[in-house]
């Protein structure tokens, strides 16, 4: 179902450009498809493109912006088998995953949609003294201008869902460069924006080279920068970008507190699912496991039993849970992560063997704090056991950590509960569930080396919109 080649998208034409990159098939190597690239002429001209019809798409009511995304809702509907597919093929990820991950795309865009009518503001009661006798004051929110969005490979189609859609329901033009790994679903996504009346400039998604995206990053006229990726790049990316607003989504290593009183056979299902779907390759995956000394034992075995059943292979099989990863390369240096923590004195209890991307699920404790694979972000199928016999000492395990996005934490007192959301130095705690939790118009985001600002609908159209004030005087 994968096309033979697939343009870009420059102001809403599709266009084949003078070079294209490769796309692989993630498990059997071959070519599967051609992409093609913007040099850095294209660039310019999305760019300039979008500053020039941001007028024009501000003014688009907010019905007929929930009328656009509506469309996209129901094109990406009937096209679900071929995302699928295409995310199966380009990112290596378990079909039935892949058919997942095409719901949750279709529920970003329902939900910007029915959002795309609720930007609003408030009206501000400013007599607070007897010197604003007679004053009122209303606020709301507009467009902040053109955007640049930047995509990682993990969740091709509902990490671009994440920028895309709230940038339409917002009023802003952007330029989209998605991964150059995994760029088929975000080509999709323009060719049914293309369908749209949204006026000529509106969106660019464009494959690119680092040097070609450069003025995504510094170009004064972009407004507004969203990227999710490593940390390293991002980082680097906020402090080039000058005057610009910047939301960045980065990397972690999520750590899960499992107590005494939790129920096991729930725990251990959840985890092996947090730790080792999507290869792991996911900056909330389970890398962290700190359990309860009373039932480290039994969890350990457990979870040492459920990860040995997951079966490794093709992405197209119903039967595969762990796909390959994104590279060999990638898998490689898993690899090397992996035998260093043994190196260090850390016991494989299962896994750590590699064959070309392919990883299984691999378990590790005793691993000491200075080995890469439990003190940096391994984005592989590897997570790290713990014991605690303090609750508290269990939440300081967690925060000795540079990253900071999600935690969970398995306990039924509810006083440990508040404990742990007012201690954790995270954006979000989840209890009774893993950190690789989430639902899409929930704030979503990290503190520490694991970024600034939020994504979820209606916090992402919040980053892409500015608060405007209008305040009146009655002199009478």
């Amino acid at each position: 179902m994968v096309a033979a080649s697939y343009p870009y998208y420059l102001a809403n034409k599709p266009c084949r450009g003078s070079s294209s990159i490769e796309v692989h098939d993630k498990f059997s190597g071959e070519v599967v498809t051609e992409v093609a690239v913007a040099d850095a002429d294209a660039v310019e001209e999305a760019i300039a493109a979008a500053v020039k019809v941001a007028p024009e798409l501000q003014a688009i009511p907010p019905y007929a912006r929930q009328e656009i995304l509506d469309h996209c809702v129901g094109r990406l509907e009937a096209r679900r088998d071929e995302l699928a597919d295409a995310l199966c093929v380009e990112a290596g990820k378990p079909i039935r995953d892949s058919r997942g991950e095409v719901t949750r795309l279709i529920d970003t865009f329902r939900y910007a949609a029915g959002e795309a009518i609720r930007v609003g503001g408030e009206v501000l009661n400013l007599e607070i003294s007897s010197r604003a006798r007679g004053y009122r004051g209303m606020t709301k929110r507009v467009p902040i201008g053109p955007c640049a969005l930047i995509t990682p490979f993990n969740f091709p189609l509902n990490l671009v869902a994440h920028k895309v859609a709230p940038a339409l329901a917002a009023g802003c033009p952007f330029v989209l460069k998605p991964a150059s790994k995994t760029p088929i679903g975000a080509l999709i996504i323009g060719e049914i924006l293309a369908e749209t009346d949204l006026p000529a400039g509106a969106f660019s998604i464009m494959p690119m080279t680092h040097a070609s995206a450069e003025p995504l990053v510094v170009d004064p006229r972009i407004r507004y920068l969203s990227f999710t990726g490593s940390g390293k790049v991002g980082w680097d990316m906020k402090a080039r970008a000058g005057r610009k607003k910047v939301g960045l989504e980065l990397g972690g290593n999520a750590a899960c507190i499992i107590d005494a009183d939790a129920d096991l056979d729930d725990a251990a299902e959840r985890l092996i699912v947090g730790a080792f779907y999507q290869s792991g390759q996911s900056c909330v995956s389970v890398q962290r496991i700190i359990a309860h000394t009373s039932i480290y034992d039994e969890l350990r075995e457990r979870l040492v039993a459920r990860a040995k059943s997951l079966v490794v292979g093709d992405p197209r099989s119903e039967d595969t849970f762990i796909g390959p990863m994104i590279s060999t390369d990638e898998a490689r240096r898993v690899s090397e992560w992996i035998d260093e923590a043994r190196e260090l004195g850390a016991v494989v209890l299962c896994g750590g063997e590699r064959d070309g991307a392919l990883i299984p699920a691999t378990l590790l404790e005793e691993v000491p704090r200075e080995a890469r694979c439990y003190s940096d972000e391994v984005f592989g199928p590897v997570a790290c056991l713990s014991r605690f016999d303090d609750f508290d000492d269990a939440l300081r395990e967690v925060n000795d950590s540079d990253y900071g996005l999600q935690a969970g934490v398995f306990t039924r007192d509810i006083r440990r509960i508040h404990r742990a959301w007012d201690t954790l130095e995270v954006g979000g705690v989840i209890i009774g569930d893993v950190p690789s939790w989430r639902v899409d118009h929930m704030p979503y985001g990290g503190v520490k080396a694991s970024g600034s600002g939020r994504e979820g609908i209606r916090y992402a159209i919040e980053s892409m919109t500015e608060l405007r004030l209008l305040v009146l005087r009655d002199p009478s």
